[in-house]
């Protein structure tokens, strides 16, 4: 199974290759922020400041509701479980917590060599899907959750759904550097969701998309890739575990 597939294409000007999510975009000559994906619709904030945010675009994940804040990140270390008790939204959003959480415990202690190393046929390493689960949250939650253009989403690692550059690491790749931007688009995607209801139906892209659909489907490529690095990380080092 090809590493460069993100999930369910979805298109404004590009289309998505692959099986899985939707592919992003990549920087000038280095590894700065870049752009790629679909257009989704983002929510009508309450009053115009916000209305000037969303129209600006850049920091659409913002617009936040007067009396609605962001869930707060997870702590460093922690994996949190999902609630027993609660709303569609904040059952599948814990569980995509525990998840993300879950990538970052999982790789916690290898050197970049490591992480860097190929194990299987394919470009798979730990520090590409790191970098590929980090543009995918920009992807689904930026894009089409949000409705940010795809030049202004913010991608990392690639260029529109060229999801390989993802995967293509130069010398001395930083596993650290790919965890910190990981963090920084889970984060962005938490600030999306805010205030967000599970029926809202996100129409910027090529089909027509539900919240509960986008939440359903990061749920499912955070859990594939999860188990990616479960096999990964037990071959360089041994390690096992949930």
């Amino acid at each position: 199974m090809s590493p460069s597939h993100r999930g369910e294409p979805v298109e404004p000007a590009g289309t998505p290759s692959a099986p899985m999510a939707p592919e992003p975009s990549v920087p000038d000559a280095s590894v700065g922020p870049v752009t790629d994906d679909p257009d989704g619709s983002a929510p009508a904030p309450p009053d115009s400041d916000e209305l000037d945010v969303l129209v600006d675009r850049l920091a659409t994940e913002q617009a936040l509701s007067a009396d609605e804040e962001a869930p707060a990140a997870v702590a460093e270390g922690e994996r949190p479980e999902p609630p027993l008790i609660a709303g569609e939204v904040e059952t599948l959003a814990g569980f995509l917590d525990f998840l993300r959480a879950t990538i970052v415990w999982k790789v916690e202690g290898l050197s970049d060599e490591q992480a860097s190393a190929r194990l299987v046929g394919s470009d798979t390493t730990v520090t590409g899907m790191i970098r590929h689960l980090a543009d995918t949250e920009r992807s689904w939650f930026r894009e089409v959750l949000g409705g940010v253009p795809a030049d202004e989403a913010g991608y990392a690692w690639s260029r529109g759904h060229d999801a390989e550059q993802e995967w293509s690491l130069e010398d001395g790749a930083s596993l650290e550097e790919a965890l910190a931007d990981y963090r920084a688009a889970t984060e962005a995607s938490r600030a999306q969701l805010a205030g967000r209801e599970p029926d809202e139906e996100l129409r910027g892209t090529r089909e027509a998309r539900t919240v509960r659909w986008v939440l359903a489907h990061m749920v499912e490529e955070t859990a594939r890739h999860a188990g990616q690095l479960d096999i990964l990380t037990e071959l360089l080092d041994g390690r096992t575990g949930e």
